[in-house]
């Protein structure tokens, strides 16, 4: 598989959101309004609407936020391919998404046909990210400006849609695909439905940005994977200090 995909062209990434205020009771009056009007179309008669915003919020771009973005980038040595890891984390997410937006700007100065790549990037973090960044009023660059795009010049790479082989219906996790690939991966101390009270309870953003960036590497194996090439040993990759 993928046999005309360079991989040292891919801006590999993965997104952690939280609620955006710690509780349902934190919200101005008129957004638990529209909260519970949301969540009642999307679970009706399932969920009381208060209870279910700490563990929902953080899905929705118009009620969380993103507090971590772990970005990678596959090179060369020695005949190998290695891994670079940068993480984005901050409790203002403004400071997060100004940061990747520089650095996609930078990454497409120098590959100008590069791909985003990621599980699950098309439907959850890419439009995610480009929505958070319209709301704080950050101008996005040409590749995330998605609107004018048919679907097939999306300049994403996409392990889920790789693994649908078309099949739309079919959602697989990224830890399942792992684990039916072979691939080995670390036993994480926290997952995505801990994220919210990771960062709210225990303000341990270097905690979930650890999480975030275990993701991206996972992500890296199931491309190596699917070229079918070496995996990376854990001395490839590289994690840059913010």
């Amino acid at each position: 598989m993928l046999p005309n995909i360079a991989l040292d062209q891919l801006l590999l990434l993965d997104i952690e959101t939280t609620p955006g205020v710690q509780g349902f009771g934190h919200l101005p009056e008129e957004m638990q309004n529209l909260w519970i009007e949301k969540i009642a179309k999307i679970v009706p008669d399932s969920e009381d609407g208060r209870e279910a915003y700490t563990d929902r919020a953080g899905l929705f771009a118009e009620f969380g936020k993103i507090v971590c973005i772990s970005v990678g980038f596959f090179y060369i040595e020695d005949n190998r391919y290695h891994l670079r890891i940068k993480s984005f984390y901050n409790d203002d997410e403004r400071v997060v998404l100004q940061d990747f937006l520089e650095l996609v700007n930078k990454f497409h100065a120098k590959h100008p046909r590069f791909l985003f790549a990621g599980h699950n990037i098309r439907e959850f973090d890419i439009p995610y990210i480009c929505r958070r960044a319209v709301i704080q009023q950050l101008s996005l660059p040409p590749s995330l400006q998605l609107h004018g795009f048919k679907p097939w010049e999306v300049p994403m790479l996409d392990t889920l849609h790789l693994w649908r082989f078309g099949d739309f219906k079919n959602y697989t996790s990224l830890k399942l695909l792992t684990a039916v690939m072979g691939i080995p991966t670390p036993k994480d101390d926290i997952d995505g439905s801990m994220v919210g009270k990771v960062y709210w309870e225990e303000k341990d953003l270097l905690r979930i940005a650890t999480y975030c960036q275990k993701d991206v590497v996972a992500v890296a194996q199931l491309l190596l994977r699917f070229k079918g090439v070496p995996l990376l040993k854990e001395e490839e990759v590289v994690i840059i200090s913010s």
